[in-house]
């Protein structure tokens, strides 16, 4: 066999190898969902303060995106309708107040459509993460504008204790949720589509301390009137059901590499599994969260665990085993851990046991953080009180990509073409017609292979010092 066979036959990762080296090869990609959820409502986490010029806004979502890439975090997932109102161009909904402190008025640029590219330029996967239902949290003094749903439509909000909610068994309203969900997805080359544990409202109290039951008489009425054969906490239950399969499935049939992640409550009910006590959201919120990760409506699942590890009646460990059981489809498990707690409520060791502990459960490759906040402030060096300091040091020590969804792509993508590492920088080609979503680079330095994950748009790298070889992997939408 000719020289020129034998090397057309070699892995292109290995090519730039050194004759001494060639035994080695780079082990599996390093893969695990390292998320963070970066809240709009109330200013929690971005931007600082409404009404702040653009140009300071960007840069306060740079400095997120900066913190998350040092961080080796490798997933945003930003809040763009936090009220029926939206952090993102829309023609459909107003501008957010918490952009601009007057609802409908432009921040005089895109913020999704920045913070997608700007996350994608640092190899971090952005999910856009919307509330179907809620229309205005209570205590707002911002002012509706015209267009919102509330003065607009206000069948569909309803008043609700001290906010306002749409109402999740109107049609319309379904119907909208969802044209705000597709718009998104169509229009912006978001990783993924997530909502959290807003369905039915929490329940409200009158002035004697008595639950308000939900507002949506006309819409069980109607229901009733045409013959449905539910009671009405089924009704509701199936009214929330429907949503949710109809939002995967629309997802799917737009932009199938698109992820739809849902994060509800972290009980499923009192008694699941026997030592658990708490809330009772099938009955609360009308969530039947269980159902919805048993039939695979959601490419990950993010039951928000805000319990500490030792707590009996809400053990970290023992929720997280009972939802691993519930996961016939095979599901991305990515449990959401309540960060913010620490320093005021949790040490640092907290949060620290609990992603190594998820790390133990083969079902569960990965981690999600609330929220942003609390790892914008410390030094990355572990000096006992830095939450971002003790994850970088101890939990994120080197870099890893989101976990793949192979149910959401037709095969693995084309690989880079012309590898090379040459005078101290790495390059490479596209196979014509593709489009990778990044690159995992990986460097030879010593003994160790170091991960890089680039933007597809990229075709060389500065390599680091020291580096021997370099492996390159195309890496699609689907991961």
């Amino acid at each position: 066999m000719t020289r020129r066979r034998l090397l057309s036959l070699l892995p292109l990762s290995l090519l730039s190898l050194p004759a001494f080296a060639q035994s080695f090869s780079p082990p599996s990609l390093p893969r695990e969902f390292r998320g963070v959820w970066v809240a709009t409502v109330a200013n929690i986490d971005w931007p600082s303060k409404p009404g702040l010029p653009a140009e300071t806004q960007k840069k306060e979502l740079l400095a997120i995106l900066n913190r998350a890439h040092n961080l080796n975090l490798n997933a945003v997932i930003l809040q763009v309708r936090p009220m029926c109102d939206a952090l993102y161009a829309s023609r459909l909904e107003p501008w957010s107040s918490f952009l601009t402190w007057t609802m409908g008025v432009s921040p005089g640029y895109d913020p999704l459509a920045f913070a997608v590219t700007e996350a994608h330029r640092r190899g971090i996967e952005l999910h856009a993460w919307v509330n179907p239902y809620r229309a205005r949290p209570a205590g707002m003094s911002v002012t509706p504008s015209a267009d919102h749903v509330i003065n607009a439509r206000p069948d569909l909000a309803k008043k609700y204790g001290g906010s306002y909610w749409c109402d999740p068994g109107e049609p319309e309203v379904q119907q909208k949720s969802l044209a705000v969900i597709l718009d998104i997805v169509k229009r912006y080359d978001v990783d993924g589509i997530h909502i959290d544990d807003y369905f039915y409202p929490y329940a409200e109290k009158n002035g004697a301390g008595n639950k308000i039951d939900f507002p949506d008489g006309p819409s069980w009425q109607n229901y009733v009137r045409t013959g449905g054969p539910l009671g009405r906490d089924d009704w509701r239950r199936d009214n929330v059901n429907q949503f949710v399969q109809k939002v995967y499935s629309s997802i799917k049939q737009t932009k199938p590499w698109v992820k739809f992640g849902i994060s509800p409550f972290g009980i499923y009910r009192p008694g699941y599994p026997a030592q658990i006590k708490g809330s009772d959201m099938y009955d609360q919120l009308y969530a039947d969260s269980r159902k919805w990760l048993v039939e695979g409506w959601c490419d990950y699942f993010a039951p928000q665990l805000y319990w500490s590890v030792e707590a009996p009646a809400q053990s970290f460990p023992v929720l997280l085993s009972w939802w691993t059981q519930q996961n016939p489809q095979r599901r991305h498990l990515w449990p959401g851990l309540f960060t913010s707690r620490v320093p005021d409520q949790w040490n640092v060791d907290e949060i620290e046991w609990q992603t190594k502990i998820a790390r133990g459960f083969a079902d569960v490759n990965g981690t999600i953080h609330f929220s942003m906040k609390t790892l914008m402030s410390g030094s990355l060096k572990d000096d006992g009180d830095s939450m971002a300091g003790r994850l970088k040091e101890f939990v994120y020590q080197e870099k890893a990509l989101v976990p793949a969804s192979p149910w959401l792509s037709a095969g693995v993508p084309d690989p880079p073409v012309n590898v090379k590492l040459t005078g101290g920088v790495a390059s490479w080609y596209l196979t014509p017609g593709s489009a990778p979503r990044f690159w995992a680079v990986r460097y030879l330095v010593d003994k160790d292979w170091k991960l890089v994950i680039l933007p597809g748009g990229k075709l060389s790298h500065n390599a680091p010092r020291g580096a021997k070889a370099v492996s390159v992997n195309a890496i699609d939408k689907a991961g």
